[in-house]
């Protein structure tokens, strides 16, 4: 879909570009007035285009892998306090997470029309959060929406701050 938008944004400036370039010496030779009208019709065109652009952004899905746990002290905790660190960090940032199996939470966060389910494995050295699936958010394999990874990245920093109040 990304790709459909961003060749039909080349499209419409090409088309445009060959209407002006026409429609420029047709309009300056006769009609002076047609001139600035065909102008404000290529600029707001143009700022259409791209704001459809902006609007589409996506960029490379991004997974935390194996990112270390660290304790204040030496004595590490019972696996059961780290999965209670990570839900509590999940839910300061309006993810719902849901023990699946002892190590593996399954993490959702909806927001206005989106949904991203993921996957978040732990021990007692290491978690990892890896993309699971999505609604509204255009993965495509290996694009997705581009908020994804700032709400992976917000979680993990979230889970790394909890945790580290163990």
């Amino acid at each position: 879909m990304v790709q459909f938008l961003r060749l039909l944004g080349r499209e419409l400036i090409a088309a445009f570009i060959y209407y002006c370039h026409f429609s420029w010496h047709i309009t300056d030779t006769f009609m002076k007035g047609q001139y600035l009208m065909t102008r404000k019709f290529i600029l707001i065109a143009m700022v259409l285009v791209v704001a459809l652009s902006i609007g589409c952004r996506s960029s490379i899905l991004k997974n935390v892998e194996n990112a270390p746990i660290t304790f204040k002290t030496e004595n590490k905790p019972p696996m059961e306090q780290i999965k209670k660190a990570i839900i509590t960090a999940g839910a300061g940032l309006g993810w719902r997470i849901a023990s699946q199996s002892p190590g593996h939470l399954i993490g959702t966060l909806n927001l206005r029309e989106h949904t991203a389910i993921v996957d978040i494995k732990y021990t007692i050295e290491n978690f990892s959060i890896t993309y699971n699936s999505s609604t509204n958010l255009n993965y495509d394999g290996t694009n997705i929406h581009s908020n994804y990874n700032g709400w992976i990245q917000n979680l993990e920093k979230a889970i790394i701050i909890q945790i580290s109040h163990i």
